[in-house]
């Protein structure tokens, strides 16, 4: 799925610049900067630091808009029925994958984001801060130190697979 995703933004964004297409793919949901970077490197053949700049620049770039606006629109959200289904099942989702946050709140948030396996990563992050109700700068400069993180061995797995 996520490389038709990435074919499919590389296809239909192709009239953009390179760079303003990895900072889109880096700041998708499920692609973030595991999407991103690799594309950077790999399609665009930029370096490795300006690809892993962009790449973080378009994962952090949605951090401060979901840490600030998911409760307060899922609150009035809630209401509806179809909306309540969803927010359960991420939150079931968000807590079975979390148990770190829970335990080391803000340093659980770096590990989980910076480990880069399926659905962790920045907006499962945000939703766990959320949901851990983690005081908004401690979040933030979490997720942030993880992306750094996650960005550094996206981009060694990148290189390496790349230069083979």
């Amino acid at each position: 799925m996520k490389e038709k995703l990435i074919d499919f933004f590389i296809t239909t964004l192709d009239f953009l610049p390179s760079e303003l297409v990895v900072v889109i793919i880096s700041a998708m949901p499920i692609l973030e900067l595991r999407g991103g970077l690799p594309v950077a490197y790999g399609v665009y053949d930029f370096s490795f630091a300006k690809s892993y700049l962009l790449s973080v620049f378009g994962n952090v770039l949605p951090i401060i808009p979901l840490l600030l606006l998911f409760l307060p629109i899922s609150n009035w959200l809630l209401r509806f029925r179809w909306y309540e289904r969803m927010y359960t099942w991420l939150y079931e989702r968000t807590m079975k994958k979390s148990s770190n946050v829970e335990k080391f709140g803000a340093i659980g948030l770096i590990l989980f984001t910076a480990v880069p396996l399926p659905t962790t990563g920045a907006y499962s992050a945000c939703l766990a801060a959320a949901f851990f109700a983690i005081r908004f700068w401690y979040a933030f400069l979490s997720i942030v130190i993880g992306v750094l993180i996650a960005g550094i061995v996206i981009g060694a797995l990148s290189f390496s697979v790349l230069n083979v």
